[in-house]
């Protein structure tokens, strides 16, 4: 695509004195690519000085230029063009929402090709993914899928580096997952995300809410700017789209009022499209019946907890309205296993039940171990920390959960990052009452601690990091993984 044509879709009537934004003919050329990285820029590309959290994108315009930019798009009035002849400048009110336009636009508009699903909430949002992307598999549909653990389409695994990507990579991914004649991409869609309009030029088929509780005010100023965050996703849904809502949430009904779209709703406790009742819970799964679509149907499913029937709903209602019959519906989600670190049971076995889960904030703490509790265990020991450059706020509201709800606690470190650890770790203690806790800094050896103190009919939580594979301290990143580290401890005490 050359320039010309792809700054069409740009508000450029935001002239600043001194800068020259001559888009003439002869400064036309053929676009290679556009980013926001100025290490990603090569030969005529198009770079946008995006002013991040830590970070100012305008200082890394020289860097850009060197690596091949031949256009510059940033909200700097200040910009000095004199002796950049070779490079056009271009002033804009949001350079966010520029590059999200930009890149939809340059990679042919792929969401208006295929069906995106975006889900969003505090919690239950990558077991939502998984769900319907299975779900969706076996009903013969090759699908896409974009969320916290990796990117995957056609048999390509791709890390993930953010829940959801900026608009340039994620405009990218969609083209590439279209291009393979894929119909369907299931996405987790972050409050970050949101606010910082990377999936502004989206266009979602559906969208999902799965509940809001308090996480990331490190970023959002309080709840009710993160909640307007993730209401963003409901309120530019077009009329034909479809909004699927916990009506069980506090904000269920502020999200219904907001949205111009259809909305279906599911419940476990009142009146809804999409119903579960019956709920019961054993070390090998949940059973309930599911009422939806006129019918019942009796559902049994490999995952544990009443807050993964909530997950398991949403994802129910989303398959019915793309036409997909309840008994495939049960099919697949009788035939799905587990989520990498959402509740994974590790069994090699031992006397006692283990679980690693990615519970890190009050409320995903809260119904794990609650969901745990409905299994009657003797004990339930609990090991978690608290990130490091995140939300204070949060660290003593979980010390009492875990307390609380769990006979002993082992307190440890969490991605401290460039926090003193002990400091993490006295701020969870704050909101200790009871006297059944211990603080363990080094994650390996809490873990040892908790399976080691562990007996018959115990049930041993580790939670926080989930399918993490790393721990991230002030100058290093070291490998580690929860599981992994659980299996080493078990064998060892086994042999």
């Amino acid at each position: 695509m050359r320039l010309n044509e792809l700054i069409k879709i740009l508000d450029l009537n935001f002239p600043p004195p001194n800068v020259v934004q001559d888009l003439s003919v002869a400064n036309d050329f053929l676009l290679r690519g556009i980013t926001s990285d100025s290490r990603q820029v090569s030969r005529d590309y198009i770079f946008v000085a995006v002013t991040g959290n830590k970070l100012d994108g305008s200082q890394f315009i020289d860097e850009a230029i060197k690596n091949g930019a031949r256009v510059i798009i940033s909200e700097d009035r200040r910009q000095k063009t004199e002796d950049r002849r070779d490079v056009t400048f271009i002033n804009v009110k949001d350079s966010r929402l520029a590059l999200a336009q930009l890149a939809a636009r340059f990679y042919g508009y792929p969401s208006r090709k295929m069906k995106v699903v975006g889900i969003t909430g505090t919690n239950g949002k990558t077991t939502v993914t998984y769900l319907i992307e299975h779900i969706l598999k076996q009903a013969g549909y090759k699908t896409g899928l974009i969320g916290t653990i990796n990117y995957r389409f056609d048999g390509n695994i791709i890390a993930a580096v953010n829940t959801t990507p900026g608009p340039e990579y994620l405009q990218s991914l969609l083209a590439q997952m279209y291009n393979k004649d894929i119909r369907y991409c299931v996405m987790e869609v972050s409050s970050h995300a949101l606010s910082q309009a990377r999936v502004a030029e989206i266009d979602f088929s559906a969208a999902i809410f799965t509940n809001l509780s308090q996480d990331h005010l490190d970023y959002h100023k309080d709840m009710e700017e993160y909640f307007q965050a993730k209401s963003l996703l409901f309120r530019n849904l077009n009329s034909t789209a479809l909004a699927i809502i916990n009506k069980d949430s506090p904000y269920a009904q502020r999200i219904i009022n907001l949205t111009h779209s259809t909305v279906t709703t599911y419940s476990l406790k009142q009146s809804a499209d999409i119903f579960a009742s019956g709920i019961k819970l054993t070390p090998e799964g949940t059973s309930f019946t599911l009422v939806a679509a006129g019918k019942k149907l009796d559902i049994r499913t490999a995952l544990i907890g009443r807050h993964n029937v909530y997950n398991i709903l949403a994802a129910v209602g989303f398959a019915l309205q793309e036409g997909i019959s309840l008994e495939m519906i049960k099919k697949a989600i009788e035939s799905f296993v587990f989520v990498p670190g959402r509740l994974e049971k590790i069994d090699l076995g031992q006397r006692f039940k283990v679980f690693v889960d990615y519970a890190h904030t009050e409320d995903a703490l809260r119904n794990v171990i609650l969901s745990l509790r409905e299994l009657r265990p003797q004990r339930i020991i609990v090991v978690f920390g608290c990130g490091g450059e995140r939300d204070k706020t949060k660290r003593p509201k979980m010390g009492y959960v875990a307390s609380e709800l769990a006979e002993s606690v082992i307190i440890t470190s969490d991605n401290p990052r460039s926090e003193d650890e002990n400091d993490i770790a006295q701020d969870i203690r704050k909101g200790i009452k009871r006297n059944n806790y211990k603080i363990i800094l080094d994650r390996r050896e809490a873990i040892n601690e908790a399976l080691r103190m562990a007996e018959d009919n115990d049930i041993v939580l580790i939670a926080g990091k989930g399918h993490e594979n790393y721990q991230i301290f002030k100058d290093k990143i070291i490998d580690f993984n929860d599981r992994k580290e659980v299996e080493k401890c078990l064998m060892s005490m086994i042999s």
